[in-house]
């Protein structure tokens, strides 16, 4: 399996994408906020359609200053009221309704998109991967996840970097990326320790939207 994108661990942690309005109506006029991406001591914010990188204490053209930010949350503060935005839970002041979920992810120090999910409901690190058609994952991580890949897979092969090594295809029941679930996704488990990381392949990433922009992977609910 080639990568499109290269493996490693990346120092950022990436968020979900929250749409949040600032306040209740007042007499002006309240910009939609999102918190794509939260880093320590910066923020990467949308406001009113526009991105905004903003370290702490900066405020920005449309008003909104950022107060504080770790990978957590962000508290900002526009019109003398301070809101906090906790990537996928209601914050303070509310959150407007969206219609479909999406993640921003922003690029890794290695030029690699990482975000957290879940696998049958188990926490893992999710490296996106275009070039692999289905998610691929070790077996000892596939054993850690609970997947009984010798009794429920079917035996293949894999080529990988130290020759042709047995793999099994199986299907995963329910794969999460910050609230965008996809069921029933075809998978590889690799025998050996290739790939260190869970590659989210085209089987998940087929079945969600895609861009790109400014260095920020944005995937959403189709």
């Amino acid at each position: 399996m080639k990568c499109w994108l290269a493996h490693g661990r990346t120092a950022a942690a990436c968020t979900l994408a929250v749409l949040l309005t600032l306040g209740a109506a007042t007499a002006s006029a309240q910009p939609q906020v999102v918190a794509a991406a939260l880093f320590e001591g910066r923020a990467l914010l949308a406001i009113d359609g526009t991105q905004r990188v903003l370290r702490v204490g900066e405020t920005s053209p449309e008003g909104v200053r950022l107060l504080a930010a770790n990978a957590r949350e962000a508290i900002v503060e526009f019109d003398g009221r301070r809101l906090v935005l906790t990537p996928g839970r209601a914050g303070t002041g509310g959150f407007a309704t969206r219609e479909r979920r999406e993640v921003a992810i922003a690029r890794g120090a290695r030029n690699e998109y990482a975000v957290p999910g879940t696998i049958n409901g188990r926490q893992v690190r999710l490296l996106v991967d275009t070039g692999a058609s289905v998610i691929a994952l070790n077996a000892r991580e596939a054993r850690r996840l609970g997947i009984d890949y010798r009794l429920h897979g079917d035996r293949g092969a894999v080529q990988t970097a130290g020759g042709v090594v047995p793999a099994w295809s199986v299907t995963l029941e329910r794969v999460e990326v910050s609230g965008i679930v996809v069921r029933h996704v075809a998978a590889a488990v690799v025998e050996g320790d290739f790939p260190v990381d869970v590659l989210l392949g085209m089987s998940w990433l087929g079945r969600v939207t895609m861009r790109e922009a400014d260095g920020v992977l944005y995937l959403g609910e189709k």
